[in-house]
C-alpha cells in the first residue's frame, strides 16, 4: 500500500480574517496546527485580488512552517515573480477569474501551451515542483506532459457536486485519468470539494499520491477544531487506501 499525502489548504482561515480585518484568525497558526495534526503539506492560493491569502502570509508560511508549501497561483507575470523570489517547494498553476467565488474547473493546458511553457520552465529551473490543475481529460494530461510539468492535480469538483450515476461516471473519469498519469510519467494529485463523505473513493485510487483539501476542513473545524478535522480526514483516507474500496465512513 502506497502512502497518500494530505495537503491542507488554509486559504479560508484568511477569508475569515479578511472579512473583519486585523490579524485574527491567523492562517499561519492554522498551518502550524495542521502540521501538529500530521498534515504532509500546506497549500495556499495567492490570488490577484488578495481576497484571502496575502503576500505577508506567503513569506511567513515559508519562514515559519516546516512543512512543504504548495503555492497556488495564476499564470501571470506578477505571480511568476513572487514564486521565483520565494521558491516554494511546489507551485500549482490554476485558472483564475476575478468574479468567481472559488476556482471553477481546470486549466486549459492544451489550449495555452505557448503561454504556459515559460512558466513551467522557469519555475522548474528555480527548483519548484510544478503542478497543473486540470480536468480528468486525456487531452489536458497529455498537454501537461508536453509542458514537462512533473505533477497534475485533477479537479474533483464535478465528482463531489454530483450524486448517483453521474457521480460514478465522474469517479470513473478520475480513475482513468490517474492511470493515464502513470503511463505519461506524471505524479497525480487530486483536490477541490472533497469532504468526509466524498474522499474515500478518491483516496482508494492507488495511482493518486496526494490530496489537497481546504474549505471543508476549515468549515468542519469550526465545530470541533482543526486538529480533530484533519485527523478524521487522515483516518478516512488511510482506511480507504488500505482497503482499496473507498467505502470508509466518517
Amino acid at each position: 500500500m502506497s502512502y497518500l499525502r494530505l495537503g491542507v489548504n488554509i486559504d479560508h482561515v484568511a477569508t475569515i480574517r479578511n472579512a473583519r480585518g486585523g490579524p485574527h484568525p491567523d492562517p499561519v497558526h492554522a498551518a502550524q496546527l495542521a502540521a501538529d495534526a500530521s498534515a504532509d503539506g500546506i497549500t495556499a492560493h495567492l490570488r490577484e485580488d488578495r481576497r484571502h491569502i496575502l503576500d505577508d502570509d506567503v513569506e511567513r508560511l515559508i519562514r515559519d512552517i516546516d512543512l512543504p508549501l504548495n503555492l497556488e497561483m495564476a499564470a501571470t507575470e506578477e505571480m511568476l515573480g513572487i514564486a521565483l523570489r520565494h521558491k516554494p517547494h511546489a507551485v500549482c498553476i490554476v485558472p483564475e477569474k476575478r468574479e468567481e467565488l472559488t476556482t471553477e474547473g481546470g486549466l486549459d493546458a492544451a489550449g495555452q501551451h505557448t503561454r504556459l511553457v515559460r512558466f513551467c520552465d522557469e519555475l522548474g529551473a528555480a527548483g519548484c515542483r510544478v503542478s497543473l490543475f486540470v480536468e480528468a481529460d486525456p487531452k489536458q494530461l497529455e498537454a501537461a506532459a508536453r509542458l514537462h510539468a512533473p505533477v497534475v492535480e485533477i479537479h474533483t469538483g464535478s465528482y463531489c457536486e454530483t450524486e448517483g450515476d453521474r457521480q460514478k461516471h465522474e469517479l470513473h473519469r478520475i480513475v482513468e485519468a490517474a492511470r493515464l498519469c502513470d503511463e505519461l510519467g506524471l505524479e497525480c494529485h487530486c483536490g477541490h470539494g472533497l469532504s468526509f463523505n466524498t474522499v474515500g473513493p478518491i483516496a482508494a485510487i492507488p495511482n493518486i499520491t496526494e490530496l489537497n483539501i481546504g474549505h471543508f476542513l476549515i468549515g468542519d473545524a469550526i465545530f470541533g477544531g482543526i486538529k480533530s478535522s484533519i485527523k478524521q480526514m487522515r483516518a478516512i483516507m488511510d482506511s480507504a487506501r488500505a482497503s482499496g474500496t473507498g467505502q470508509a465512513n466518517s
